[in-house]
Formats: structure tokens, C-alpha cells, sequence
């Protein structure tokens, strides 16, 4: 370490010999010591704290002789030999160990020790030795158990009645199987009788739904749902005795009915299969509702009064009797198209387009339908969408004598004209910039008959009018000069 004092080696070797000393003088003063060095506890700093902190020593420190005794201690530990026969030692010793040992002397209590401060000896008990067995501890005896009591008359009968309705249940389940439903009635009245379960009447009610006796079904379950009821039965039970009543008025045509017991089942209990019962119900229940209101007579007359009512510029009012007449008579188209012109009246375009839209579905012929519905669209500036419905209803007026060609075409020119006007001023840049960005205009460009006959016609434009009698060029032309692709005089 002298030569070179930041050697890690080197410290670590001195720090291991300055170990080994200390652990060697340790040695040393222990074998020197009888007491295996007890006696070094009464060197401790805070001797006298504690002995003066703990009641049971507290008075000694008044006792000069002690005190004595106590300095002797610290200056010769050897001597603790002789000195552990006094009592007041003893005492000490226990309170620097932290053991509370009852001895004679100071502080301790009236009664427990002799006239000569000596404790009064205690029976002697002899201690197990170091590593012998100890004698295994007795477990405390188990009281025996009481003996169950004897059942009463009453509860041995009720026990009887419930096995004897077990089995009547069970040979009634074996006849529904078999679909034998008279068997099967009798067996399940039978264990009912025996002992009052709903199990019994739910199954009995199931019985007389599958033997088609709806009225009957129903009364069984619904007092099966009353005694549920009263005997805290199961919910599951109750809401099964529901699911059937609904299915039992469900079969007897009245659906409002079968939609209250489906409810109530599902209130109790939630199942997927009266789930689905219900939501069918509910669909058959707007239908039949929907049926039963039908009545072409009163059709007739809320079309006449929704008539009255167009003339006389009560668009709402009209709107009310048309929608009526739907109502009594939904196959007709009229309804629907009429609506459709109050719906016009009212600025109501898309209501309008919507209800010609239907009124087609219904009468794909109906060419009335096809003329509003392109006034609709031609007020929503759906040029493009205008015309082609026009040719739709030319198409159509064709097929039935032609009555509204000459309204058609009125329509067709009307579209024909915004979109000149509102493309009045426009560039060609403008025009291929705007055309670009429509893709059924895009669409006709790509196709290549079209472009065949577009580049014909630059050549020679008589040709174009020989094309167009094929009414597919016909609309791909129109909607082109439309949209500018084709302008006249050029």
C-alpha cells in the first residue's frame, strides 16, 4: 500500500487481515469470559437510562450497595458468576435483555414473594429435553351430531304426493312425445292434483296447445301464471306460461293479444325464441292492419275530396286526402302521383320524386308518374336526370297510343334550354373542364360505338340523324348536345 497506495488488490488484501484480527480478538475475549460474554452487557452507554425507565429497577438505582455491585460488574465482567445469585441482578439482567421475568425484590407485586423478598417455590415441573418429542396435543372431542328429527305426518305425505306427481309428469311427457295429447292431458291433470307444482299446469297448457284447444291452453296457462304468482314459483316458469298464452292467441288470429303475452314473457324472462315471436307478430300485425284498412270505396272518396282540394289551391289539404287514399287503396298509382303534384305545389321536390318513384313500382306504364317526376327533377335543376326520364315516358306514351308525346317533348325542350342558358358564355375550356368531372358524360365518351359514330359525324353530320333513330344513340347524342360535347352550327 506504501508503494502503491490506489491498489484495489492491495486494499482489499489489508481489509481481509484487519477482519481476520478483530474476528481473532473477538475469540479471544469470549473464552475469557465464563459467561460467554454476558458480562459486556453491562458496559452498555444506556445502562443506566433503562434501568431507571423500567418500574422494576427504577429503585435500585437509590441502593448504594447495588450500585456497587453494578461498577464491579462493569470493571471485572469475570465476576457475574457469583454475583447472579442476588435477585436484584437477576432482575437487571432481564430488563437489558428485554425479557420479562418475575423475580423477587423491587417491584414486584404484594403476595408473591416471602418475607425475605425470596419467591415462594413453585411446584416443580419437569421440562422436555433439547430435541426429545413432545407429547402430541389432544384434539378437544367432537360433540356428537344430534340425531335428525322425525318427520311430522304432514311432511312425509307432502314427500309421497311430490314422487307419486313425478311420476304421472313423467308418463305425461312420454304421451306428448308421442303426440298422444289426450294421454298426455290426463297424466299432467293427475300430477297436478297430486301436488300443486306449475310445472304441471305450464305442461298441461302446452298439451292443449299442441292438441289445438287455444281456449283451453290459455286458461291453464294463465292459472298457471296466477299460482306462479302466489307459490314465488320460479320467473322462468312464469314467463314460459306467457310465451304460450301469446302462442295460443297468435294461432287464434288476434295478434294484439299475443303481443301483450309475448311481452309479459320477455318481462319476466328474455329468451331468443319469444324474442322472435314477438318482432314476427309485430310485422304480421302491421300487415293485417294495413289489409283490414283497406277499402277501394273510401279510396274513391278521399281522391275526389283530395281533387277538391288541389283545385281550390289547399296543397296541405290535398296532401291529407291523397295520402288517405294511399292508405285505402296502396296498388293504386294515382294516389301516389297525385300526391307527388301537391308535393310540387309545396316546393317538396324530393317528396315528389320519392312518390312518382312509387307510383311507377306500381304501374311501370303510368306515364303520368314519368311527367312529374321530370318536373320534379327539372325544378331541382337535374337536367340530365329531366331528360332521361323523358325518354323513359316517350318510350313508354308510345307503347300506349303516344297521348303525352307532345307534353314530353315540351319538357324535354324546357331541359334542353337551362342547360344551353346555363352554360351561356362558357368557354370550350370551361365546357371540358365541367365535363371531366361528370362521369356519365365520361362514360358515353369511352364507349367505342360512340366514338365511331362521333367521328362519322364530323365528316358527315346527316349520318348522326340516321344513328340516332336507335334509341340508345338517341339518348348518348341528347345528353351529349346537353352537356355541350355536341353543339349546333358547328
Amino acid at each position: 500500500m506504501e508503494l502503491e497506495p490506489h491498489n484495489a488488490q492491495a486494499k482489499a488484501g489489508l481489509d481481509g487481515v484487519k477482519r481476520a484480527i478483530d474476528a481473532e480478538a473477538r475469540a479471544d475475549r469470549a473464552r475469557s469470559d465464563p459467561m460467554g460474554g454476558l458480562g459486556n452487557m453491562f458496559n452498555d452507554p444506556q445502562l443506566l437510562q433503562k434501568l431507571a425507565s423500567n418500574p422494576k429497577t427504577a429503585s435500585l438505582l437509590a441502593d448504594r450497595e447495588f450500585m456497587n455491585q453494578l461498577q464491579q460488574m462493569k470493571n471485572n465482567p469475570q465476576a457475574i458468576g457469583g454475583m447472579l445469585q442476588d435477585p436484584r441482578m437477576l432482575q437487571v439482567m432481564s430488563v437489558l435483555l428485554g425479557i420479562d421475568m418475575q423475580f423477587g425484590g423491587p417491584g414486584a407485586g404484594e403476595g408473591e414473594a416471602g418475607p425475605a423478598g425470596q419467591k415462594e417455590p413453585e411446584e416443580d415441573v419437569p421440562m422436555p429435553d433439547a430435541g426429545s418429542e413432545q407429547p402430541p396435543k389432544e384434539e378437544p372431542k367432537k360433540e356428537p351430531e344430534p340425531e335428525p328429527e322425525p318427520e311430522d305426518e304432514e311432511a312425509v305425505a307432502k314427500r309421497e304426493a311430490k314422487a307419486k306427481a313425478d311420476e304421472e309428469k313423467k308418463l305425461g311427457t312420454e304421451y306428448y312425445k308421442k303426440r298422444q295429447f289426450d294421454e298426455a292431458i290426463e297424466h299432467y291433470s293427475k300430477a297436478w292434483d297430486l301436488y300443486k307444482d306449475v310445472t304441471y299446469l305450464a305442461n298441461l297448457g302446452a298439451a292443449y296447445l299442441e292438441q289445438g284447444d287455444y281456449e283451453k291452453a290459455i286458461e291453464t296457462c294463465q292459472k298457471a301464471v296466477a299460482e306462479g304468482r302466489e307459490m314465488l314459483a320460479d320467473f322462468k316458469l312464469i314467463a314460459k306460461a306467457f310465451g304460450r298464452i301469446g302462442t295460443a292467441y297468435e294461432k287464434m288470429g288476434d295478434l294484439g293479444k299475443a303481443i301483450e303475452n309475448y311481452q309479459s314473457s320477455l318481462t319476466e324472462h328474455r329468451t331468443p325464441e319469444i324474442l322472435a315471436k314477438l318482432r314476427a307478430a309485430e310485422k304480421a300485425k302491421i300487415t293485417a292492419d294495413k289489409d283490414a284498412y283497406i277499402n277501394p270505396e273510401e279510396a274513391e272518396k278521399a281522391r275526389e275530396l283530395g281533387n277538391e282540394k288541389f283545385k281550390n289551391a289547399d296543397w296541405p289539404g290535398a296532401v291529407e286526402a291523397y295520402t288517405e287514399m294511399i292508405k285505402r287503396a296502396p296498388d293504386d298509382p294515382r294516389g301516389y302521383s297525385n300526391r307527388a303534384a301537391c308535393f310540387i305545389k309545396l316546393l317538396a321536390y324530393p317528396s315528389a320524386v320519392q312518390d312518382c318513384d312509387l307510383a311507377i313500382q306500381k304501374d311501370p306504364s303510368f306515364v303520368r308518374a314519368y311527367l312529374r317526376k321530370a318536373q320534379a327533377l327539372f325544378a331541382m335543376r337535374e337536367y340530365n336526370k329531366c331528360l332521361d326520364v323523358c325518354e323513359e315516358a316517350m318510350d313508354k306514351d308510345n307503347e300506349t297510343g303516344g297521348k303525352n308525346a307532345r307534353e314530353i317533348r315540351m319538357q324535354q325542350e324546357k331541359a334542353i334550354q337551362a342547360q344551353f342558358a346555363a352554360r351561356e358564355g362558357e368557354t370550350e375550356e370551361q365546357t371540358m373542364e365541367r365535363i371531366q368531372k361528370d362521369p356519365e358524360i365520361v362514360q358515353i365518351l369511352q364507349d367505342p360505338v360512340m366514338q365511331s359514330i362521333l367521328q362519322q359525324a364530323k365528316s358527315d353530320p346527316k349520318a348522326l340523324q340516321e344513328h340516332m333513330k336507335n334509341p340508345q344513340v338517341r339518348r348518348s347524342v341528347q345528353k351529349l348536345m346537353a352537356a355541350g360535347v355536341i353543339r349546333l352550327g358547328r
